[in-house]
């Protein structure tokens, strides 16, 4: 196992670092490794948001780039010129709804856009020498998987692959194109499939920012079918605190499973949602806001349920999640209650359009 010594300093390059925990990361590295070089590369989509990243934005080892993993040149010429020995990969098309709509952009972004990074870090890693300190960490999810029933095991590193979306179809794609390049070319990739996120920064359009705001709103609280699909929530902080031990302590290679140890059913998490919301913005328009619940009809290929199991990066890295569900649930809210100003921009019109293509009026 290495451990990169606290006296050599990492030049990062974080791909979609303006994105939810892309800008989660970002600002959890830079508080904890304030003398490492960070370059975010982030293209600015409707998800990414550059005032992410306004913490960060005067600090000398700062640099943000707005760029396209597709354009081969633009990750030549960064890889090049920053030195960068560490790539921590979170750009991805990531919505499932937003896949059912527009296959396309998954597969360009997702796909192509990795190869295009795994080519040209390859090619950089050989050109410096093939040094051992080198990562490529490549953040993914549990929906490669697939879907699980009721009684079944929780997913583990070795479940075999069976993703039933365009964007869980492109992710473990791409999961094996890392694998291929680590097997192939000896890359020193790492891949962790991480469960369902949640925290600040989080793009409206996702379920728990989404039941947030219309709470605020007193608008309507979209619950799909017949409510019982099964996630299992991971606080984005303890997902940063995961991925900031695998980068420093893990050997390439390696596949890590990453879960909060929450399986919830979507209609008790929006209960839950609102009755914390009831505590805490006690001048919501309508109260109680269970009052808002609606029952929409399903997504097509929606899985059942995801649950982690976590044991191997516990036992061998000795990584525990810290948050309750409740408590990562209220730490949440406040922040969308003290953060208007960020979110309330973000509901333009073209969002609007989304929503009622995925939810009706």
């Amino acid at each position: 196992m290495l451990n990169f010594s606290a006296k050599q300093y990492r030049k990062l390059l974080i791909t979609g670092g303006s994105g939810f925990i892309g800008s989660n990361f970002t600002r959890h590295w830079h508080k904890n490794y304030p003398s490492d070089r960070v370059i975010v590369l982030d293209v600015l989509t409707y998800a990414g948001n550059r005032k992410n990243l306004t913490s960060l934005e005067d600090k000398e080892n700062f640099r943000f780039v707005q760029g396209d993993i597709c354009d081969y040149p633009l990750i030549d010429e960064l890889l090049k010129e920053e030195n960068i020995d560490t790539v921590a990969h979170f750009a991805a098309e990531s919505h499932v709804d937003r896949s059912i709509l527009e296959p396309d952009a998954f597969i360009k972004t997702n796909v192509l856009g990795t190869f295009i990074l795994l080519e040209s870090f390859r090619h950089h890693w050989n050109t410096q020498g093939k040094p051992e300190n080198y990562r490529f960490l490549h953040v993914s999810t549990d929906e490669v998987y697939g879907s699980l029933k009721a009684d079944d095991p929780a997913f583990t590193e070795t479940t075999p692959y069976a993703p039933n979306s365009p964007y869980s179809a492109s992710k473990a794609s791409i999961d094996n194109l890392a694998r291929a390049y680590y097997h192939t070319y000896a890359i020193p990739t790492i891949i962790t499939n991480c469960s369902n996120n949640y925290g600040s920064y989080h793009f409206p359009e996702k379920l728990i920012p989404l039941t947030c705001i219309n709470i605020l709103l007193g608008k309507p609280l979209p619950v799909y079918g017949d409510t019982q699909n099964i996630r299992d929530w991971l606080y984005v902080g303890d997902h940063c605190s995961a991925l900031e031990i695998v980068i420093n302590k893990e050997n390439p290679g390696e596949t890590y499973n990453l879960g909060g140890d929450n399986q919830v059913k979507n209609l008790d998490l929006v209960t839950m949602l609102c009755d914390l919301m009831d505590e805490l913005a006690p001048d919501s328009p309508v109260k109680p806001a269970k009052q808002l619940i609606t029952f929409v009809k399903d997504r097509s290929g929606h899985d059942r349920r995801y649950a982690i199991d976590a044991t191997k990066i516990k036992t061998e890295l000795g990584w525990i999640p810290q948050e309750t569900i409740e408590g990562g649930l209220k730490k949440t809210i406040q922040w969308y209650l003290d953060n208007k100003d960020w979110w309330q921009p973000l509901l333009s019109r073209e969002y609007k359009k989304y929503s009622h293509k995925v939810y009706g009026s």
